[in-house]
């Protein structure tokens, strides 16, 4: 007992470690989601980042960043500019209530300014800059005049440095600001992207100048944790760019941050060139780079405290998630979290490739084993050659004996005897090159009055047995070769189906559209892989996170979806994550105009459980539906593995892509060579495109098929020999442009053909559809099969198949949902 219970515990403690642990990092998911959702999708980022560059000073006197950060927000994101513009009037009133009053005051006149000028202007985006530099030259002038009274040469020139600094800032946040505000996020960003971000950033990192924590620097401690984590990430080329724009930044700020633009600088290169060696590595070469630049410029007073400000930023970016670096190395070439993502790519391009080279395989596969099964059924036992033996004797007694007058005495009372002799006699005429063994000649001049003609009529057709015997061989060792050639083009095709490497089409600005356009309206999407664009053939992957079955792919992204594709799009395919951690990878594809309904009624001959009929519905990937009836030649199981094998090989050619016509006749070939039997098969193939509804008949050998449309009933008739009977023929096609509601009725002759005492069997069966009150699919075709086995008194004289199709517009569940329109209410 205690065994048993140490061995419940046990378990149940793992059980509650676990779910601790999941408890764990669910409420750190939740938190991370929650800071996203505040700051970046809310906006409340740009407020911050107002208050830093509010109080961000260059030279110690310009601030040159607030008009120039307000302009770039009011034109990217409107809705936030209110944000934006507290933020930078609270971070100017840190320096001075005059300050303040400026960066208000300057705002204003942008604002009044352009609003006014806006309705002439045609590339805004291109216009900002200037409009920023004119209104910081006016406003900068305007307020040395309100303050002194004067303007001297000096308040002029540093007017003109603070606006040609406002010109280049608004450029770079207008290139920056998106990348910030993850509204825009792209699959790769540039260098200049890159060299923006950064500057960006250190701007931001200059309102922190002054601020102090135990006399620690926090822009010094924050400057060296960026440059640690894009030296970790990208290596040593943009590491050492970081330190060196970063410093840059600073020393215009604080002259005395000078020298730190070398140690960082020189630690961007150091801690790049360490990468391999991790988090670890990097931040060795930080704490090299702090010892070396520090003894070399500094006295051992500020060395200590500079190997503090660098401990902390090591101690920051040590505890920094490997998710961040993880996340942030997929958009800068040159990583291999690029280089992976980049690969995702490709390889779906290369599955879709190598799936479509491995149906081509599978056909050839079919006809190989096609050819190979005839062979092995059709190889030669004990059986055959007895029958054949006796084909042979029929034919020599036919020639000989039927005007013989000893007939009756030789066959009828002496059978054994005489069928054995000339058995013995064709034996040694083959074995002896036509020479029979003279005691068996003597006995069989005494038992036949015709000998001599009879041996040598046998002698005669066994030459005709051997030529014959032989020219089946010959066809029996072509099927084989026929069946090994097609086997070698399958496992050609399916060796290259595995090697085959193909580049995507190139959708990335398309995907950058709709992920810009769906992260607007409020939806989180984490990557969009567009694979094709064509209409009515629309092929998307998306990654979302955690979904938690609540449908939003099918209710929400596919209706936006159909809005900015402006066709309608349902979701093909779904994978939902295994945890909450995890993405769902969803697949969007355009949904077809038409639906197809089908239902079918059948019944064997004399109600068996083998019926020579067969049928099928095969929807293909190009936006058909294809029904196909077959019916093989005769009743029973022969009839109906020539009528199914039929149609098997017609739904593998079909569905590699080729077209109706080329299908038909490969099957037609392939049957044609494969029997010498007089057994053949019709075919009734009806391809109705989904996207406009129209189809195309192409009948073998086969029986009518009725269109009915309200009261009225359309016959399709198409005339050619069954499938198998000459091996080059023309395929007849017949179209039609169908309705929703219509109804495609299709038969074999048994049905057809099957009411009694019946002249025209076309008036007969056009008279019963008009009469049908139902269009229900299986109603329609169990009342067709009911009238016709009730014109026969209840029996089942032929096999009968009857397929109804009904043609209907395919409504999606949900509608499409307007972003246009949601985007302009939220502006």
């Amino acid at each position: 007992m205690q065994k048993v219970g140490r061995s419940m515990t046990e378990p149940l403690g793992e059980v509650q470690l676990n779910r601790s642990k999941v408890d764990i990092g669910q409420a750190f998911i939740n938190f991370q989601l929650w800071l996203e959702t505040f700051f970046l999708k809310k906006g409340y980022i740009l407020l911050f980042i107002g208050f830093l560059l509010g109080r961000a000073l260059i030279l110690a006197k310009l601030t040159p960043f607030t008009l120039p950060f307000f302009a770039a927000v009011y034109l990217l994101r409107k809705d936030r500019a209110p944000l934006a513009l507290v933020g930078l009037t609270a971070g100017a009133a840190t320096l001075s209530v005059q300050n303040a009053a400026s960066a208000f005051c300057i705002a204003f006149l942008f604002l009044f300014v352009f609003r006014i000028s806006k309705k002439w202007l045609s590339n805004e985006m291109k216009a900002l800059p200037f409009y920023v530099f004119a209104i910081l030259i006016v406003g900068k002038i305007a307020e040395s005049f309100v303050l002194t009274s004067t303007v001297t040469l000096y308040n002029g020139m540093m007017a003109g440095v603070e606006a040609s600094l406002g010109f280049i800032l608004t450029m770079i946040f207008l290139q920056g600001l998106p990348l910030l505000s993850m509204n825009k996020r792209r699959q790769s960003l540039k260098t200049e992207e890159i060299v923006c971000l950064i500057i960006i950033l250190a701007s931001v990192m200059t309102g922190t100048i002054g601020w102090t924590i135990y006399d620690l620097s926090i822009e010094h401690i924050m400057s060296r944790y960026l440059v640690l984590l894009f030296a970790f990430v990208a290596g040593a080329t943009v590491g050492s760019t970081v330190g060196v724009v970063t410093g840059l930044i600073f020393s215009l700020a604080n002259i005395s941050s000078f020298f730190h633009m070398s140690l960082l600088a020189f630690a961007g290169l150091l801690g790049g060139l360490l990468k391999e060696g991790r988090k670890l590595g990097v931040s060795l070469g930080l704490l090299i780079a702090t010892l070396l630049m520090g003894m070399y410029g500094e006295g051992n007073g500020n060395l200590v405290i500079t190997l503090y400000e660098t401990g902390a930023a090591i101690f920051i970016f040590l505890v920094t998630p490997i998710s961040l670096t993880s996340k942030l190395a997929k958009h800068i070439p040159g990583t291999p979290e690029y280089a992976a993502e980049q690969q995702h790519y490709m390889r779906k391009m290369r599955d879709v490739t190598a799936q479509r080279v491995s149906q081509f395989s599978n056909v050839f596969q079919a006809l190989s084993k096609s050819f190979s099964n005839y062979d092995a059924t059709s190889s030669r036992d004990d059986d055959d050659e007895d029958r054949e033996i006796d084909y042979f004797l029929s034919n020599v007694t036919e020639k000989t004996c039927q005007t013989c007058f000893k007939k009756d005495h030789c066959w009828a009372r002496n059978f054994n005897t005489t069928y054995d002799y000339m058995k013995d006699i064709m034996t040694e005429i083959d074995s002896n090159d036509g020479i029979v063994s003279a005691k068996l000649g003597r006995e069989w001049e005494k038992h036949c009055t015709r000998s001599k003609k009879v041996t040598e009529t046998i002698q005669q057709e066994l030459t005709f047995l051997k030529a014959n015997q032989k020219l089946k061989q010959q066809v029996h060792e072509s099927r084989r070769l026929v069946a090994d050639q097609l086997l070698g083009v399958s496992e050609v095709m399916g060796d290259f189906a595995k090697e085959i490497q193909r580049e995507r089409e190139n959708h990335h600005k398309q995907e950058e559209q709709i992920l810009e356009a769906l992260q607007e309206f409020g939806v989180e999407i984490e990557q969009v892989d567009i694979y094709s664009l064509e209409q009515g053939n629309v092929d998307i992957d998306m990654a979302i996170p955690y979904c938690n079955g609540h449908g939003e792919c099918e209710k929400l992204i596919a209706p936006m979806l159909s809005d900015i594709l402006g066709e309608t799009i349902l979701v093909g395919k779904e994978e939902c994550a295994a945890y909450s951690t995890g993405f769902c990878h969803v697949t969007f594809r355009s949904a077809k105009a038409y639906a197809v309904e089908t239902s079918v009624a059948h019944a064997a001959k004399d109600g068996g459980f083998i019926s020579g009929d067969s049928h099928s519905t095969i929807e293909l990937g190009s936006g058909k539906y294809a029904i196909a009836i077959s019916d093989g030649m005769g009743n029973g199981e022969r009839a109906h593995i020539e009528s199914q094998e039929t149609l098997e090989l017609l739904q593998k050619i079909l569905q590699s892509g080729i077209e109706e016509r080329v299908a038909i006749k490969s099957v037609n070939s392939i049957l044609s060579l494969r029997t010498t039997d007089e057994i053949f098969s019709t075919l009734d193939l009806a391809m109705i495109d989904l996207q406009n509804a129209e189809v195309k008949f192409l009948k073998i050998g086969s029986t009518p098929s009725f269109v009915k449309r309200g009261s009225k009933v359309m016959k399709i008739q198409a005339s050619n020999l069954p499938m198998g009977i000459i091996q080059e023929f023309d395929v007849d096609v017949v179209s039609e442009q169908l309705k929703a509601g219509d109804l495609l009725i299709m038969m074999s002759d048994g049905v057809f053909e099957g009411p009694k005492h019946v002249e025209n069997f076309d008036l007969w069966m056009k008279r019963k559809i008009t009469e049908l009150k139902t269009s229900d699919p299986q109603e329609v075709a169990d009342l067709i099969m009911e009238e016709v086995i009730r014109s026969r008194s209840g029996r089942i004289e032929d096999d009968m198949t009857v397929v109804v199709s009904k043609v209907t517009h395919n409504t999606p569940k949900w509608s499409s949902i307007p972003i246009q329109n949601m985007r302009k209410k939220a502006n």
